[in-house]
């Protein structure tokens, strides 16, 4: 656990005005996988990309189920916030544990999925939910292996997903 500290201690030393506002806005726009879930359903009401919306929603669900009820409470990990409290957050301390990270899961659930069926919008959405992870690194509120492996859950499930849907399709119209 002390690398990941290291990690986190070095982070606190860019922080910059800017680059702190920015942080912000990313997380704020990861909390809840509010936009993650927006996005999925109004790509769920045009019939050009209802399997990518299905996709995405299906993929996040999964992962709060794996990630946020079940993991989250059974490994009970606290958040680097709550052992060092030194630190000045930017942002609320989150109220529950830290492994893994809901916005990592969510953000690659989602963006995965995207990018399993349009490259051309799962790029940008990738690079999104890259920016949104590093930014509870860089808030810390997560620990790198909480942001790690919520990204390993989160595009794992979108594959597996996204194979399901293709195979079900398949067996549908053969």
């Amino acid at each position: 656990m002390k690398w990941e500290f290291d990690i986190l201690y070095a982070l606190q030393k860019i922080h910059q005005p800017v680059l702190d506002h920015i942080m912000t806005g990313l997380s704020t726009i990861g909390n809840a996988g509010i936009f993650w879930i927006v996005l999925g359903l109004a790509l769920c009401i045009p019939k050009k990309y209802r399997k990518i919306g299905i996709q995405m929603v299906i993929s996040m669900a999964i992962t709060f189920i794996i990630g946020n009820l079940i993991l989250k409470n059974l490994i009970a990990r606290p958040r680097p916030c709550w052992l060092d409290t030194q630190i000045a957050l930017l942002i609320k301390s989150p109220k529950d544990y830290s492994f893994p990270s809901g916005h990592s899961m969510n953000g690659f659930a989602a963006s995965i999925a995207l990018l399993c069926n349009d490259k051309k919008l799962g790029i940008p959405a990738v690079i999104l939910a890259s920016l949104i992870a590093f930014s509870r690194l860089y808030h810390f509120v997560h620990f790198p292996t909480d942001v790690m492996v919520g990204i390993l859950i989160g595009t794992t499930v979108a594959i597996l997903v996204h194979a399901g849907y293709l195979r079900g399709s398949r067996r549908h119209f053969s």
